[in-house]
């Protein structure tokens, strides 16, 4: 055992103990700033940094519980609206990766208090799906498998490929994972349509159709969407996406109106995963969107009949409640 000494104080620079001692009396026993800076010997604003400081460092977790009345009557009003099964929403953060993070820790719990002993889930690609992985922290579940849903692509890169999210995903329950050996992206259907009779990616998504759950994602076609960033389809072909109607996607490549309609659009078909069709018939398909810019392509994938749980924030929540009013086809 080797004991590592804690590195000394630079000259004016507080102690961490200090630093918890301030924390503490702080956010725990209501002392003010202008007690702790005479305590201290610190002026206001040297107070204040350090206090600032601890949040920076993770000696300090701020945390803001909504009320469960509140999520219970959301969760009510979409199951009426939409016939999904649960609403999964969680408190709004300013930072992109911290709400990330918070749903993804939603979707961990669901994910824990679900899976069994031969359990199958089918997993797709992207931050939010690839984000749960990260978020798991829990006792290994043997006999849980983890299939890819979808192709692989380079571009994609290692964290949000769905091969990589399998592993993480069954590293952390202790289970298995399998591949599928196929590219994400074909040119053409004709090629699409090939790949699917090929016997090993055949295999791999038939056992990915006979899931239990499905991890999958909702995409905008915003300029920030994967498929943009992977460079998938040009800037015209998402640009005439969007005139046609095309208010995003689910899977990655599912193209979608905002009725959850199939979107009249070339980018459909070149994609090589499970169907609107195979999802259907998974008992469990969460469908995982963080982003606040999502609404309307939430929306959109939950009028598909596809989406048994939603994870999301209270703003997207509220968001697609006002844009279900707004968008009903007239009686």
């Amino acid at each position: 055992m080797q004991i590592i000494a804690a590195r000394p104080p630079e000259r004016g620079e507080v102690r961490a103990e200090t630093l918890i001692e301030i924390a503490t009396l702080y956010y725990y026993e209501d002392v003010t700033q202008e007690t702790l800076s005479q305590r201290f010997s610190m002026s206001r604003a040297k107070i204040s940094r350090l206090l600032r400081r601890a949040r920076e460092e993770g000696l300090v977790e701020i945390r803001v519980h909504q009320p469960a009345s509140v999520g219970v009557e959301l969760e009510r009003e979409f199951i009426r609206r939409f016939g999904i099964t649960r609403l999964l929403v969680s408190v709004d953060h300013r930072d992109a990766d911290a709400q990330r993070s918070a749903v993804a820790r939603m979707v961990g719990g669901h994910l824990e208090k679900s899976l069994v002993n031969g359990s199958i889930v089918a997993v797709g690609m992207g931050r939010n799906v690839a984000a749960v992985a990260d978020a798991l922290a829990m006792p290994p579940r043997a006999g849980v498998t983890f299939v890819c849903a979808i192709g692989g692509s380079l571009r994609a890169g290692e964290n949000m490929n769905p091969d990589h999210i399998c592993r993480r995903l069954a590293a952390r329950f202790g289970g298995e994972s399998e591949t599928l050996y196929a590219p994400a992206l074909v040119t053409n259907a004709d090629l699409r349509a090939e790949l699917y009779r090929n016997d090993t990616v055949k295999l791999t998504l038939d056992r990915a159709r006979r899931a239990d759950m499905a991890l999958i994602g909702i995409g905008d076609l915003s300029e920030d969407s994967n498929m943009v960033r992977m460079g998938w389809f040009s800037p015209q072909e998402i640009a005439e996406a969007r005139l046609s109607g095309t208010i995003g996607d689910t899977m990655g490549y599912d193209f979608i109106d905002i009725h959850g309609r199939p979107a009249n659009t070339g980018m459909q078909g070149r994609v090589i995963g499970l169907s609107r069709e195979d999802l259907n018939r998974i008992p469990d398909v969460i469908a995982i969107a963080s982003e606040n810019t999502k609404a309307p392509a939430i929306l959109g994938a939950l009028r598909t009949g596809a989406i048994n749980t939603l994870a999301t924030s209270f703003t997207n929540v509220h968001t697609i409640l006002r844009l279900d009013e707004a968008t009903q086809p007239p009686p």
